[in-house]
């Protein structure tokens, strides 16, 4: 199961001003005369949208030092973010996606999951929570927040929460839900990886390996291959009897990633 939907977050730190601001506004003292309110709520407008402002400038630096892989820096950016707005769903989800990097599965958890306690209708935020759920053994809890994240009004990217709830309801057995779910990603996003190397698999098991191959080979072409992709192909050449096949993706699973060669029952698998 892939990790949380990072690019994703990245987009909105930088872009999506509307949702990474969206904190109360501030109601003017009750002031008699029309002058002096006005005055006042000028004020306190223009406050509030230097706020924003710096809101969004820290979320866009976080973002690009944590693309760039300073996540000490990407951190402390978005800390200051909290200090100016604690509500802030991004921040939060950003540093939840620097706990993840450095490989702090609980506190990771801990910040997605106020993410999404956080913005409850943001379907991003929320398929973000049910994935780290997922990746962490929690399949089951998984799925009940990719659905809020596809009933989530206005998310604008379906796909990614279909293909993470297809993978999600089989690696708990839930093989007809996750056809349906994969299918119904791959109509959005035919190219997506993760769908299209879970309905490998998902075929695979079923014993189609005509259909897992075709799939398989959809998903080397869509992005570069990990160590399971290799790894389905070869089991999949196998059944269909290539054994030619079956080197060529052996030799590039030993060539490409050979820890995962010798880390397979200790031994070079043939």
């Amino acid at each position: 199961m892939r990790g949380p939907e990072f690019p994703l977050l990245l987009t909105c730190c930088v872009l999506l001003l509307a949702a990474c601001s969206k904190s109360p506004a501030i109601k003017p003292p009750r002031i008699k005369g029309v002058e002096e309110v006005t005055e006042v709520r000028r004020f306190e407008d223009g406050q509030d949208t230097r706020r924003r402002v710096q809101i969004r400038d820290m979320l866009g630096l976080a973002a690009q030092r944590f693309a760039s892989g300073d996540l000490t820096e990407a951190e402390r950016q978005a800390h200051k973010v909290l200090k100016l707005d604690p509500a802030t769903a991004d921040a939060h989800t950003l540093l939840g996606a620097v706990e993840d990097r450095r490989g702090n599965a609980g506190a990771a958890g801990e910040y997605y999951r106020r993410a999404a306690e956080l913005a409850p209708q943001r379907g991003d935020v929320l398929n973000n929570y049910g994935a780290w759920l997922c990746g962490n053994g929690y399949p089951a809890e998984a799925l009940v927040w990719f659905d809020r994240a596809l009933q989530a009004p206005a998310y604008r990217q379906p796909g990614s929460a279909l293909a993470n709830a297809g993978g999600c309801a089989l690696r708990s057995g839930q093989a007809e839900r996750a056809g349906s779910d994969l299918r119904k990603a791959l109509e959005l996003e035919p190219a997506n990886p993760y769908a299209l190397a879970s309905m490998a698999e998902l075929q695979y098991q079923q014993g189609q390996y005509l259909s897992a191959r075709a799939f398989n080979q959809r998903r080397l072409a869509a992005a570069p291959a990990d160590a399971s992709v290799l790894q389905l192909a070869v089991k999949i050449e196998e059944r269909l009897g290539d054994r030619v096949a079956a080197g060529r993706y052996q030799q590039r699973l030993r060539a490409e990633f050979p820890q995962a060669v010798t880390a397979n029952s200790g031994e070079d698998p043939q």
